[in-house]
């Protein structure tokens, strides 16, 4: 059973409207001023709508003012206002506000129950959403990268835009997390957010849903963003249907694509068209791989460990120090989603109860390649045979090698890790051979070059086409 909040200063309008929600199994709290509305809305959990009058007489705040006090405690609550007096300008300010919809004193029953019950449908809806990405993990970029934290800025000011975008990346590295924070994070961020994969589907069929103007892909996203996943996965057939959808004037819905192919080439090829590829890539992002910044591995690693144990009733276990070295310097082809598949991997798999250590042995084998053969002990058990010189100069080049790789590449952060000074490391890596004169030592990972459309591109980039 639903509860409403009714807020009206007339008695016989509570009355009415109360006897008319409680006819549909709805139950009814009522408010005859503006103060005492908020008090109710913050002392009764569960409310799921208000019906609020704009004009409440004698009430310290109006229905405005009540309408803002609540919606600051909930955004997602469905405020319907009712009023006999009310302007048309006054009808689309608080519509504005954040009310769901604005009825007109004398209303037939049947048109506030309609509009009433949509509203609850409706909020359940975004409460379910809600349940479900949290149970689903990662609702923010997870890492302080220079990558990271360079995508993050990036997204803050495509946000605030309503231009198209085209985000690439390669499969499992979060395109889809990148486009909903862009939406969260912009003004539609209270309207849908709709998910379209064009893989298998046939332009008849596409055609048919493109064109209903009350249930296509661009209705359902009216004034909220259309995410296309995997863009270049559209027909020849499909491209232009969607093209021709695109030019049409009135679409109020934002845009944003994404692809883990590389669609500059399949344009070369024809294989997708020039013209929509351009309407497309307005505001270019590219989000890097997980081998781009593996300094995030031991974030991730603790985010998706407490978000497992907390969903799934797991046992919480910690890594080892050698465990995150040995996952840093795997190469992760399945990025984000394969680091998440092996922690709870490892969490069913490695017996022990709370706070059990999971330790380089533990892992999976393909975790354990030659490059992380250095942090197992047990790996360099023919250097027993040398003498201490050439044991030692071994054992160093293996541990510096693995260690520079760890940290892809960065000269300064590996020296700060293992505790020796920046040039004397500089030297020693050039005598072992490890890196050459000409290696750019500051190059802290190859996300600093190709991580996205960075700053520059942001406010430089040439392919705006409206």
């Amino acid at each position: 059973m639903s509860k409403i909040l009714v807020v009206d200063d007339e008695k016989d309008i509570r009355e009415l409207i109360s006897d008319i929600l409680q006819e549909e199994n709805f139950e009814v709290i009522t408010a005859s001023h503006g103060m005492e509305a908020v008090k109710l809305f913050k002392e009764n959990e569960g409310i799921e709508a208000v019906i609020l009058d704009i004009w409440l007489e004698g009430s310290e705040i109006d229905g405005l003012g009540v309408l803002e006090s609540i919606t600051s405690l909930n955004q997602d609550i469905p405020v319907v206002m009712i009023s006999g007096h009310a302007t048309i300008e006054l009808a689309v300010q608080s519509i504005k506000m954040g009310a769901y919809d604005f009825i007109q004193k004398p209303f037939a029953e049947d048109k506030l129950v309609t509009i009433l019950k949509r509203a609850i449908e409706n909020y359940h809806l975004k409460k379910e959403n809600l349940e479900l990405r949290k149970k689903l993990g990662v609702q923010e970029l997870i890492g302080k990268s220079s990558a990271i934290l360079q995508l993050k800025s990036v997204i803050n000011k495509v946000a605030q835009t309503s231009s198209r975008v085209l985000i690439s990346g390669s499969s499992g590295t979060g395109k889809k997390l990148v486009a909903e924070m862009i939406h969260q994070k912009s003004k539609r961020a209270k309207a849908p957010f709709i998910v379209f994969r064009p893989v298998n589907i046939a332009s008849e069929t596409f055609q048919q849903e493109i064109s209903n103007n009350k249930t296509s892909i661009f209705a359902q996203a009216d004034k909220g963003t259309l995410y296309i996943d995997e863009v270049t996965e559209m027909s020849h057939d499909i491209q232009n249907l969607f093209l021709r959808h695109l030019q049409q004037p009135g679409n109020d819905v934002r845009v944003i694509a994404s692809t883990s192919k590389n669609i500059e080439e399949l344009v070369k090829q024809g294989k997708f068209r020039e013209d929509l590829y351009y309407r497309l890539n307005v505001m270019p992002i590219h989000v890097p791989s997980l081998a781009e910044r593996k300094e995030d591995i031991p974030l991730l690693c603790e985010y998706f460990m407490n978000h497992l144990v907390e969903n799934s009733g797991l046992h919480r276990k910690k890594l080892s120090e050698d465990a995150v070295a040995v996952m840093q310097l795997f190469e992760w082809p399945g990025n984000i989603r394969q680091l998440r598949n092996v922690l709870e991997w490892l969490l069913i798999m490695v017996p022990g109860e709370h706070n059990t250590e999971i330790n380089a042995n533990d892992l999976p084998s393909n975790l354990i390649s030659s490059k992380a053969a250095i942090v197992k002990p047990d790996s360099n058990v023919s250097l027993m045979s040398l003498p201490l010189r050439e044991a030692r100069e071994i054992f160093e080049k293996q541990y510096l090698a693995a260690q520079v790789m760890r940290f892809n590449g960065n000269i300064s952060r590996t020296s700060n890790f293992i505790g020796m000074e920046r040039s004397a490391l500089h030297r020693k890596l050039k005598s072992l051979n490890i890196i050459s004169d000409g290696t750019d030592t500051e190059n802290t990972t190859p996300a600093n070059d190709t991580a996205l459309a960075n700053d520059d591109a942001f406010k430089a980039h040439t392919h705006r086409v409206n």
